[in-house]
């Protein structure tokens, strides 16, 4: 990656792009382009050609998407499909124009099929139908992935993509009704902490399992892919170890300090049943995570109390 040029993090200030800024500080870079939704809204085509136009940055880094849990993505498909497609296809348009040398579009694990074999191995992408639940924020991720080997194919630039599994950490979005699995929890139990609630009752029964990578981790990730990875095939970024939806949240309920009973509302969908990816191709590049689940949940309760409102 070229140390000394431009590295515009599209979405900076959300949870991931957040924690490749930091990530990018720490490594000494300086020359950190971002702007906020508010001061460039991505799926504006016209805006977000000039902004390019204006920095022409030697890295971009998509980070920027429309994200949500799992009962947001089932019941607002239309926006999670057509926000994400804009937003990717404009700013990848848009570095095009400007030849942007290297592109890391960062995808979702939920591209795969709902019964893909685990772990989820790159090449089962395509291979099966997806999970009906995010099947519109998939398809748009799915097109992210074609449109960057696209443009190698057809241009030559070297971009790249990534496929994180789910993700947690500072800036997480804990709104109960929009958020992912993990923060949802840690709000849950601190709310029946404080107010001294009997019992917590979980979403769907408890059983899926799902992989969770803090999100400092997957930033470390990507400066790693940026240096070292030059290849079409999308990449997995995870952990290679999964839990149940029920084991994590005993975790949260420890780590919180909440000691009520804990029931299943099964009225609410599951999901896929299992999403644990197959990080092989990721670690014989030399890269392995640094934060185990425990150490991370902890650290993102704490974060949640010291700023969350």
């Amino acid at each position: 990656m070229d140390l000394h040029g431009p590295v515009y993090v599209a979405g900076h200030r959300g949870l991931v792009g957040s924690a490749i800024w930091r990530r990018l500080e720490a490594a000494g870079r300086t020359n950190l382009i971002g702007a906020s939704s508010a001061e460039l809204d991505l799926r504006d085509r016209e805006a977000t050609f000039a902004f390019l136009r204006e920095h022409r940055p030697a890295v971009v880094i998509d980070a920027a998407a429309r994200v949500g849990g799992i009962l947001a993505n089932r019941d607002h498909p239309t926006e999670f499909l057509s926000d994400n497609l804009r937003i990717q296809v404009n700013l990848m348009d848009a570095a095009l124009e400007v030849r942007t040398p290297r592109l890391l579009f960062l995808g979702s694990s939920c591209i795969y099929p709902k019964y893909a074999a685990q772990p989820i191995h790159e090449s089962s992408l395509l291979t099966g139908e997806l999970e009906p639940t995010n099947d519109a924020y998939a398809i748009a991720k799915i097109a992210g992935i074609m449109q960057v080997q696209a443009v190698r194919r057809q241009y030559g630039l070297r971009w790249i993509s990534a496929m994180p599994t789910n993700l947690y950490g500072p800036n997480d979005n804990f709104d109960p009704a929009s958020s992912h699995v993990l923060p949802a929890l840690i709000r849950r139990f601190h709310e029946a902490k404080v107010n001294g609630a009997e019992e917590v009752v979980l979403w769907g029964s408890g059983t899926p399992r799902r992989e969770f990578l803090h999100v400092d981790d997957l930033a470390d990730a990507c400066l790693h892919l940026l240096e070292h990875y030059d290849a079409p095939e999308p990449i997995n970024v995870g952990v290679g170890a999964d839990v149940t939806i029920r084991e994590l949240a005993e975790l949260v309920a420890r780590t919180v300090g909440y000691t009520g009973a804990l029931s299943n509302d099964l009225s609410k969908p599951d999901g896929t049943p299992r999403k644990l990816l197959d990080v092989s191709r990721l670690l014989a590049l030399g890269w392995k995570p640094s934060i185990s689940l425990e150490d991370g949940v902890a650290a993102t309760y704490r974060w949640y109390v010291e700023n969350a409102r």
